[in-house]
């Protein structure tokens, strides 16, 4: 399935790669980490439909979305 010639999976990639560029423009690192967190949750979603599944992408952003969840929750 496609959208204006580019492939969904592609959308999911760049929608991943615009929200964490994004998140860098946050002054708040609360707000950071949150953008940020949606950016490695989409980025996951990429590299498992990506064909063959990317376990580079998907462990690199399952990491820092856990991270940012760690500092996110910490107390």
């Amino acid at each position: 399935m496609e959208l204006l010639g580019i492939s969904i999976v592609e959308w999911v990639g760049y929608a991943a790669m615009a929200t964490v560029l994004i998140s860098f423009l946050m002054k708040s690192v609360k707000n950071l980490r949150i953008v940020n967190s949606f950016g490695c949750f989409l980025f996951v979603i990429y590299g498992i439909l990506l064909t063959p599944m990317s376990k580079p992408i998907i462990i690199t952003n399952a990491a820092i979305f856990c991270i940012n969840m760690y500092y996110l929750f910490k107390k």
